[in-house]
């Protein structure tokens, strides 16, 4: 090999599979398969092993698999120690055996070959997929194996079992590409290109990636934009970039005169990576082609044959898909972003006082839109502030988002009422003009006192407090003024609260994205955010609500997260 240094090694946990997807995976299979949990209880098994063992779902689920199937050649329980599978189960490895017995449900003894491998089932266990058939079964004829050489049977609908459950759960398409070299390499060959059509039509090669040991490098010097496919070349890669078939290649396939700028590209990588043999198949989705996969063997001893193609096609079928699903993803995640975006407000310049603003996205599509602030003007020469929480989190949420706000601006405008009065006004219209279902809000006005400090009057309705902190790093939630949330249906009384801010302080409102999070509670929450508030109020507004953000929001929070943050002027 020559002509590549390496830059990027590619790496990062693949986040737990959903254990829903495990059902889809294995009924793709053809052969019988269940996959355990680490105490060998079986967690999903597909409608051919039902048919084999004689046993309806229901009968096998949740079973300690040993128990219930594993037997001798004399229909006698195994005893632990002497099961090869136990063994191999426990011992977590990859393992096949031709001569064993299951036992049926009408007390019958099966005769089985079998294979099982390490597989992720979510929340971070690792489970184990057991595939098996029955001995000289004409549906799968057992083959020997070879180093590098076509799969067994068996391994390969291991391997497509895995590349499914891999694939589909996840809706990134960074993290799916990744996926699917982890996936390739090196079981199949030492190196993997990934070349994606853009939306534009345009060719990039997206991945090359090279397993060195156990390390995969990526080789971003070889990645980038590739010239345009002739619709007339012949070329291996050209015909697959238009899908019309898979095929292998080699060096020697690109020693002519090239018929284009792409073919010139491929000598390039198979002079730099001394990749040996190829087989290149077409990445489509449904609608169209995304790409194409290459795989290619520079330190495996055994070149690729025309029978390792329908494997990779196969690999190739269903990246087509996830990456298909992701990108459809990507895009409406988009689209709510820059819906959000447009609906949040620009914040007044108010004579005496600092404001700052926030928002960030959940990280998953479907997550964003219902978060909101605002500030605008009152006609009385007040300041109107707002934090929200439309309940839903989707592109509707959004929309009602828009509504609410807008409705709340137009009563607090015109009524000049206290801030309880204006959200019970809200309160009542919600319901009969709106598609809110319900909604939480602070919602508070803020004018100069006599004095030259700050009144805040303000209610809320079913939001978490907001947050004062004094210049000196003295923290506390006001939590007066507290009522029901909107859209109950209950005319609950709603309260005003009044304060004067000291000067130098800090006033926070924000959505419960903030403060929740998976397997903690509320009051922890709460009390993380009003510590580190505390410890950064000293720093200008704008870099104490970054530092915040950065310190306080969950790592795996999955909402948005909306924050107005509001500084008085220090008396002179």
């Amino acid at each position: 090999m020559s002509g590549v240094e390496p830059t990027q090694a590619l790496g990062g946990e693949s986040p737990p599979e959903p254990a829903a997807t495990l059902g889809r995976a294995l009924e793709a299979l053809g052969s019988g398969a269940y996959v355990v949990d680490e105490q060998g209880h079986v967690l999903a098994v597909n409608a051919h092993a039902e048919h084999l063992l004689g046993m309806a779902a229901q009968d096998i689920l949740g079973r300690d698999a040993h128990d219930l199937l594993h037997r001798d050649a004399h229909g006698q329980p195994l005893p632990r120690a002497q099961c090869s599978m136990r063994q191999a189960f426990l011992a977590g490895r990859t393992t096949q055996v031709e001569g064993d017995y299951f036992a049926r449900g009408d007390g019958s003894l099966l005769p089985i070959s079998w294979l099982i491998t390490p597989y992720d089932v979510g929340d971070r266990e690792l489970g184990t997929l057991v595939l098996f058939h029955p001995r000289n079964s004409p549906e799968i004829e057992p083959q020997p194996e070879v180093a590098a050489g076509p799969l067994p049977e068996l391994e390969r609908l291991a391997l497509l079992a895995e590349t499914t459950t891999q694939l589909t759960s996840t809706l990134d398409v960074e993290e799916a590409l990744r996926r699917l070299v982890t996936l390739v390499v090196p079981r199949l060959g030492d190196w993997v290109v990934v070349d994606l059509i853009t939306e534009r039509d345009d060719v990039w090669r997206t991945l090359v990636v090279h397993a060195d040991g156990d390390v995969l490098v990526r080789h971003e010097a070889l990645q980038g934009p590739m010239p345009p496919v002739p619709e007339e070349s012949q070329m291996p890669l050209s015909r697959a970039l238009r899908g019309v078939a898979s095929a292998l290649a080699g060096p020697q396939t690109y020693r002519e005169a090239p018929d284009s700028g792409i073919a010139l590209e491929q000598r390039r990588l198979f002079e730099a990576t001394g990749i040996r043999s190829a087989a290149i198949a077409p990445i489509r989705s449904t609608r169209e082609v995304l790409g194409a996969l290459t795989l290619g063997r520079a330190e495996k001893p055994v070149d690729f044959t025309v029978d390792d193609l329908p494997l990779i096609e196969d690999i190739a079928r269903r990246a087509g898909l996830a990456l298909d699903n992701a990108s459809l993803y990507e895009r409406q995640r988009k689209v709510a972003e820059t819906m959000q975006n447009h609906l949040l407000p620009q914040m007044p310049r108010v004579p005496g006082l600092q404001m700052t603003v926030r928002y960030l996205p959940a990280p998953d599509a479907s997550q964003v839109g219902g978060d909101w602030y605002d500030a605008f003007s009152l006609s009385d020469g007040a300041t109107a502030l707002a934090v929200g929480d439309v309940v839903g989190h989707d592109l509707e949420a959004a929309a009602g988002m828009a509504q609410l706000r807008n409705m709340l601006r137009a009563y607090a405008w015109t009524l000049q009422e206290p801030p309880s009065r204006i959200i019970g006004r809200l309160d009542e219209a919600l319901l009969h003009i709106t598609d809110v279902a319900m909604a939480t809000v602070v919602f508070a006005r803020i004018e100069e006192a006599d004095d030259g400090r700050w009144k805040l009057s303000w209610t809320n309705a079913g939001h978490p407090p907001p947050l004062l902190i004094s210049h000196d790093g003295l923290a506390e939630y006001l939590t007066d003024g507290h009522g029901i949330l909107l859209g109950t249906g209950t005319r609950g009384p709603r309260t005003d609260a009044v304060t004067l801010l000291p000067p130098g302080s800090t006033l926070l409102l924000y959505t419960d994205g903030l403060i929740e999070e998976s397997g903690r509670t509320l009051d922890e929450g709460l009390h993380r955010l009003r510590r580190h508030a505390a410890a950064l109020a000293h720093r200008p507004l704008a870099s104490f609500t970054d530092h915040l953000l950065r310190r306080v929001r969950p790592v795996a929070n999955d909402d948005d997260v909306a924050l107005l943050a509001l500084r008085t002027p220090t008396l002179k």
